[in-house]
């Protein structure tokens, strides 16, 4: 057999007949293993359904889930009355249909009233059911708990790691699955090929070919196209042209297959040769090959092939072609691309066009415009989205739920995260998280701990992000020992393991409150090695409570890191000018070779629905004189209040002070924003590439005061929110 010949050399014992004969008699069919076989264990002893199961089965088919559970409960629970397995099971799906933990947690709880509460169809349902709702623990519970696990059980078990990217322990499962008896069909092999192409594991995607090949498999084209991105994902463009060359049949999915992977490994010419060749062979590409080539060219961001609107063209071509239409999909691709380039109006106006044509965006579309609507300059887009979803009643799913209220709670709206929070229909740990998360940047951090307890107590376990968010409200309240308490217990209460996120955050509480020799001391016993964000997280404190060299130290870490961040380049030199000793020959060196890293400062402002950029000291704008005008006027009130906002003598910036590069662009973008408005303006939103400076900070605090208005910055470290002359990040 040829195809034996691109086998990789790894050794599989042969499959015993008992193994074989139990594999087949149980699933190996090409329909999904979701769906549990039929129990044979109930009997009825009457001819007629009783009339609580009677009722239950009228409100599972009219999908009622609030009167079945209540229906439920009124069934005598002495043993006179048994309900049918399959009926449990309609119930259990209406449950996991419904994203409904708190009545599927009920139901489970009535198991005792099914005939035969150790119904594998049962136990299944109840394993997908907490999987699919995001509670994987529960689910991994009853999955244990079951006598015996078929083809079905796993399936479901593997299908919830799947769903929470948990790519390893899908290959524990595979091998636990194996250890039974159990092999996986043709159905279940993919999704474990690409759990390991998703965690590396090279071995176990060789052994899965193997058995592919063993089980005959191999020449399906849904496993030998999943066994070649596979191969491709690790780089083994040549396995996987092996495998695609042994092919008797190669269909289009073949053909895209390979040509992604080509993609993959950034061998865009070979990709398009394949495409090319494709044609030669008499083969229409499908909506996919066409998304795969729509993806490629937005992602090659284009230089190499000198034609920006090359994606358009693969489009254009698709409406024209008679046989093949663009899908949502192909749309989905296109919007993608211009926002992986910046082109966000671009995107839109696909977005728009999409709607006119009646063509109907899907989750995907929403999802990928809401991610990169999530920042203060893009308010208008997010409720234009919002109200595309609101007339098409499509609010309500909940991964779009959770999107829009973290998307309003970074751009400024935090009211409509708690809006649209309180209106969900149902929640999990990710809808909670974006709302705990909104609370801290906003400054409110006693409403972020309030709602992790409320969260807690509705029986929610916390994430990694949750935890992460909860140390960040204990840093901002000051609450020391309760921080350390929820960081040491992470993985007794959790089952959480610490990662460098949370040691980022440690850091910033151990800061807030001061204590840099702690600080310095955890980065040291730190089992993992320190990155930039726990370096630049040091760093603020040691700037904001004056310890120069400390600052200097931390730069220096975090330039060994980040070699071509030309911040920290800057903030260096500025660091060795504060030194109250003469430079050595070494600061003189360093500055010799790095004098000309001067980072630019930019903003960015939303003015009627037009984006407008500011860079430090431009004058080139037709309204400069007024802009700058407004600034001196504001500046000479700012002194005469004698306003300094606490901020250390030894501060040192990312960006060049004003004496030197001219007016801040924070400061042009605020003015802005007074000066071409008619009237007072009740909320400012302003993104800056750096990190604010201290005078910028006070003159915000300070307008904000004056005028009565909210203004929103986002910088490169923090978000800012100002309101009656205060800052939602404490003025640190």
């Amino acid at each position: 057999m040829e195809n034996l010949m691109v086998m990789p050399s790894i050794s599989i014992p042969s499959i015993p007949a008992h193994i074989r004969n139990k594999q087949n008699s149980s699933s190996l069919s090409h329909s999904s293993p979701t769906k549990p076989a039929k129990s044979s264990v109930y009997i009825r002893n009457n001819s007629r359904l009783n009339s609580a199961e009677s009722r239950l089965a009228y409100l599972c088919k009219r999908r009622r889930l609030d009167e079945a559970v209540a229906a439920l409960d009124s069934i005598p629970r002495d043993g006179s009355s048994k309900v049918s397995p399959a009926i449990f099971i309609k119930l259990i799906q209406l449950c996991t249909d419904s994203y409904s933990i708190e009545m599927g947690r009920k139901v489970h709880g009535r198991i005792d009233l099914v005939a035969d509460k150790n119904d594998q169809g049962v136990e299944t349902m109840l394993v997908g059911m907490y999987s699919k709702c995001g509670f994987l623990k529960e689910s991994r519970q009853v999955f244990e708990g079951m006598r015996e696990r078929d083809l079905y059980a796993w399936s479901a078990m593997i299908g919830g790691c799947l769903r929470e990217q948990r790519w390893k322990e899908v290959v524990e499962l595979f091998y636990g699955m194996m250890r039974e008896g159990v092999l996986p069909d043709d159905f279940l092999l993919p999704k474990i090929l690409q759990a390991c192409g998703n965690c590396g594991d090279v071995q176990t995607g060789r052994l899965l070919h193997c058995l592919a090949v063993k089980s005959g498999f191999e020449s399906g084209s849904f496993v030998g196209n999943s066994i070649m991105s596979l191969y491709a994902k690790f780089g083994e463009l040549g396995l996987a042209r092996k495998c695609f060359e042994s092919m008797e049949e190669r269909d289009t999915v073949a053909w895209t297959a390979m040509i992604s992977g080509c993609f993959l490994n950034r061998n865009f010419e070979e990709g398009f040769r394949l495409f090319d060749a494709m044609h030669e062979e008499g083969l229409e590409p499908s909506p996919i090959t066409y998304n795969v080539l729509i993806k490629a060219c937005c992602e090659t961001g284009h230089q190499q092939y000198g034609n920006e609107d090359r994606a358009v063209d693969l489009f254009l071509r698709m409406q024209k072609d008679g046989k093949i239409k663009p899908d949502t999909a192909s749309w989905n691709c296109l919007i993608s691309g211009y926002l992986q380039i910046g082109q966000k109006e671009r995107a839109f106006g696909v977005f728009r066009l999409m709607q006119s044509l009646g063509v109907s965006p899907d989750p995907v579309t929403i999802l990928s415009l809401l991610s990169a609507c999530a920042n203060l300059i893009s308010l208008r887009k997010v409720k234009e989205i919002h109200g595309y979803l609101l007339r098409r009643k499509l609010d309500s799913r909940l991964p779009i739920t959770n999107a829009l209220i973290d998307s309003y709670a970074k751009s400024g709206q935090i009211e409509y995260s708690r809006t649209i929070f309180s209106g969900a229909s149902s929640k999990d740990v990710i809808t909670w998280n974006s709302l705990i998360s909104g609370y801290v940047i906003h400054g409110f951090p006693d409403l972020a701990l309030d709602t992790f307890n409320h969260m807690r107590n509705m029986g929610f376990k916390p994430s990694n992000n949750t935890l992460v968010n909860i140390i960040h409200a204990h840093s901002r309240t000051g609450m020391l020992a309760e921080g350390e308490q929820v960081f040491s217990r992470m993985m007794e209460e959790y089952q959480v393991m610490p990662g460098l996120e949370h040691y980022s955050a440690m850091i910033d509480l151990y800061g807030r409150c001061g204590q840099l020799n702690k600080a310095q001391d955890f980065i040291k016993r730190m089992p993992i090695k320190p990155d930039g964000s726990v370096w630049s997280t040091f760093l603020s404190a040691c700037r904001i409570h004056g310890d120069l060299e400390l600052v200097i130290n931390a730069r220096e870490r975090l330039l060994e890191l980040e070699p071509w961040n030309a911040r920290t380049h800057q903030s260096i030199l500025q660091a060795y000018g504060l030194r109250e000793t003469p430079d050595d020959a070494k600061d003189e060196e360093y500055k010799k070779d790095n004098k000309a890293l001067k980072p630019t400062g930019q903003s960015w402002i939303e003015m009627k629905n037009i984006v407008h950029s500011f860079v430090s000291g431009d004058r080139s704008k037709s309204c400069s004189d007024l802009l700058f005008a407004w600034v001196e006027s504001i500046s000479r009130e700012v002194k005469q209040h004698n306003l300094h906002g606490g901020f250390c003598i030894h501060e040192n910036e990312e960006e060049e002070k004003e004496e030197t590069v001219g007016v801040h662009s924070e400061k042009l973008a605020l003015a802005f924003a007074f000066v071409s408005s008619p009237s007072i303006p009740q909320s400012v939103r302003i993104m800056k590439n750096l990190r604010m400076c201290g005078d910028c900070h006070v003159m915000a605090k300070f307008v904000s005061k004056k005028y009565g208005c909210h203004i929103y910055l986002n910088d490169s470290e923090c978000f800012h929110h100002f309101k009656h002359g205060q800052c939602s990040c404490g003025d640190y």
